[in-house]
C-alpha cells in the first residue's frame, strides 16, 4: 500500500528497521543528499509552469511521476472516502495506464447508465419545454388575429358579419375610448391654462417692478430741479396774430396769469 511519508521520514524508517546495521558515514550522507534532492524537486515543481515541455525525455520522466502521483490518489480517494474509482491515461505513445477500486467494466457500465439516465432525463425537459412553447406561440397567434379583428372593427370595417349585440359592444367601446380621449383633452387644456395664468402673474409682477423704478426716477429728477424755479416758468408761450399788424408800433406786455413777456411788433417794424 503506498504511504504518504516524506523522505525524511522514509530514511528515518529505513534507519529503525535497520538499527542493528550502523551506517557508514558514506551511507549517511548519500541518503541526506537524496533527502535533499528530494526536497528541492517538491520547490521546483511548486514552480512548474503550464505549458507542454519541449524536451522529450524531460516530459516523458515528468509524465511517469505525474501518473504515478495521480494513480496514488485515486487509490487513496477509493480506500478514505470509500468510493468507486475508475482512472485510465493514455501515455503519449498510446499506452494504457488504469486503475479502479472494483472492476473497471462495471464502473464503467454504471456511468453509461447515469450518462444514458441525464441524457433522456435531459431530452424529455428539452421536450416538455418545446411542447410549452408552441402552445405559447399558437395562443400568442390567436390573439393577435382577434386584436386584429377588433381593431378593424373599430375603423368600422368588417361589420357584415357583425350582431346587434356585437355592434352594441362596439359602439360603447367607441364612447369609452371618447370619453377617455375628451378627458385627456380637458386635462392638457387645464395643465395649459395653469402655464398661462402662472406667466401672467410673471408679468404682472414685472409691471409693477418697473412702474416701481420708473416713479423713483421721475421722484429724483423732480429733487434736482431749483427750488425756486416754477415749472411755470419754464414753459414759453408765443402769441400769434393774424393780419396786418399796425406800423411803427412794438409793445412789451406781461402776462400777469403766466408771468409770460409777450412781443407785438407793429406796421414798418
Amino acid at each position: 500500500m503506498p504511504s504518504n511519508l516524506s523522505a525524511a521520514q522514509k530514511w528515518q524508517q529505513k534507519g529503525a528497521t535497520a538499527r542493528s546495521v550502523s551506517p557508514t558515514p558514506k551511507e549517511i550522507l548519500n541518503q541526506w543528499q537524496k533527502v535533499e534532492e528530494e526536497k528541492e524537486e517538491e520547490m521546483v515543481r511548486g514552480k512548474t509552469q503550464m505549458k507542454r515541455i519541449e524536451n522529450a525525455t524531460s516530459r516523458q520522466v515528468t509524465f511517469s511521476k505525474r501518473r504515478n502521483g495521480l494513480l496514488k490518489k485515486a487509490f487513496e480517494l477509493s480506500v478514505l472516502c470509500d468510493a468507486e474509482v475508475a482512472l485510465i491515461v493514455f501515455s503519449p505513445r498510446g499506452k494504457l495506464y488504469e486503475f479502479a477500486s472494483s472492476s473497471m467494466q462495471k464502473i464503467i457500465e454504471q456511468y453509461q447508465k447515469r450518462s444514458t439516465k441525464d441524457v433522456s432525463s435531459n431530452h424529455k425537459a428539452v421536450e416538455q419545454n418545446m411542447e410549452h412553447w408552441k402552445y405559447e406561440a399558437a395562443y400568442m397567434a390567436k390573439k393577435i388575429e382577434l386584436l386584429e379583428v377588433s381593431k378593424r372593427q373599430l375603423l368600422g370595417e368588417g361589420l357584415d358579419t357583425c350582431s346587434v349585440e356585437e355592434l352594441q359592444q362596439i359602439e360603447q367601446q367607441l364612447e369609452r375610448s371618447l370619453n377617455t380621449i375628451r378627458g385627456k383633452k380637458y386635462q392638457l387644456f387645464r395643465e395649459q391654462i395653469e402655464t398661462l395664468k402662472a406667466r401672467e402673474r410673471l408679468l404682472s409682477e414685472e409691471h409693477a417692478m418697473l412702474s416701481k423704478k420708473a416713479l423713483q426716477k421721475s421722484k429724483t429728477i423732480q429733487k434736482e430741479v431749483p427750488n425756486n424755479c416754477s415749472p411755470r416758468e419754464l414753459d414759453v408761450e408765443t402769441e400769434l396774430f393774424i393780419g396786418r399788424p399796425e406800423r411803427g408800433t412794438t409793445r412789451a406786455t406781461q402776462l400777469p396769469s403766466a408771468g409770460l413777456l409777450q412781443i407785438t411788433a407793429g406796421p414798418g417794424d
